[in-house]
């Protein structure tokens, strides 16, 4: 009886300590063969899916006549590179002109409506600002219930901005959703630093421009960003408020590639060296795309700064 209770004894304490071993969370464990292999599939497919039409995009704005001809309209890799596409819409005034247009407006708007969405989320998030919780409210409100095209083209109208470009930054001057994200983050900062800069004698405004926003640079560049992307791919407002000639870019690209018209200017196609029209519209489309591309790499960083950030204070 003895030495079976004392054989006994190893078992439970090994079973106990068992019991006592932390369980790790199934995100920690190692996956298995199986379910790695299911994760690369997916991940090449969701490449696939992303790049190839890029790539055929690409190839198709630099593809000769020829090669569309062979093609069937579209083509994967040209045989005969060429950039008389690009040379025939760069020669025209029209895409020059409307590339200048959305540049600006991206520009100017951008730093006008992060300038006003800075402002006043750093007034609401402040708790001794009066009046800021209806306000608040009536901002939310907005959001919840956007008061329609109809009333904004009246308003516009009625403000004299038809056929300017004003017309495209006045009614999307702040964003709601921008507003309440920059608020928050205000809100997260520290009440301590605000109470030592007021002891040091600092003011609003130089509290928000020594703490507040060197502070916020990741959530400067997020909204920022959103602002800039919204600007350079709005096409509805300008095919409402603007005529032909004042059009950004995104609206002729969506004029040219649904209608099928011609970029190509006289003298080229007196020339006979017209592209084909997918090319044409591809070359537009690339054009219109890469611009807004180049800017994700240089705010990767502060998107990562955001991510970390916000999981440290939550």
């Amino acid at each position: 009886m003895s030495s079976a209770a004392e054989s006994s004894r190893p078992v439970r304490l090994s079973r106990s300590s068992r019991q006592a071993r932390p369980v790790r969370p199934a995100w920690m464990e190692k996956p298995k063969p199986v379910t790695q292999a299911a994760k690369a599939v997916a991940l090449i497919a969701v490449v696939l899916l992303v790049t190839v039409p890029f790539l055929i995009i690409v190839s198709t704005s630099l593809a000769s006549n020829k090669d569309v001809v062979a093609n069937g309209g579209w083509v994967l890799w040209p045989e005969h590179p060429t950039l008389r596409a690009y040379r025939e819409i760069f020669d025209g005034s029209i895409v020059t002109h409307a590339l200048w247009v959305s540049a600006g407006v991206t520009v100017i708007g951008t730093a006008v409506s992060l300038a006003c969405t800075i402002g006043l989320a750093y007034a609401l998030s402040r708790p001794q600002v009066f009046g800021g919780k209806p306000i608040l409210l009536m901002i939310l409100f907005t959001f919840l219930f956007p008061p329609g095209m109809i009333p904004g083209f009246l308003l516009v109208k009625g403000l004299n901005m038809l056929d300017s470009y004003s017309s495209l930054i006045a009614p999307v001057l702040i964003n709601v959703f921008n507003l309440v994200v920059l608020r928050g983050f205000f809100q997260s900062i520290p009440g301590e630093l605000y109470e030592a800069a007021r002891l040091d004698g600092a003011g609003e405004w130089l509290i928000l421009r020594r703490i507040v926003l060197p502070l916020s640079k990741a959530a400067l560049a997020v909204v920022g960003l959103f602002y800039a992307v919204s600007y350079w791919n709005a096409w509805f407002y300008a095919s409402i408020y603007l005529n032909s000639d004042h059009w950004p870019l995104q609206q002729v690209l969506r004029t040219y590639v649904i209608g099928g018209a011609q970029l190509a200017d006289s003298g080229a196609s007196e020339a006979g060296m017209v592209s084909s029209p997918q090319t044409i519209q591809m070359a537009v489309l690339v054009v219109a795309t890469v611009p807004i591309l180049l800017v994700y790499p240089f705010l990767q960083k502060y998107f990562t700064k955001g991510v970390l950030t916000g999981a440290i204070k939550s």
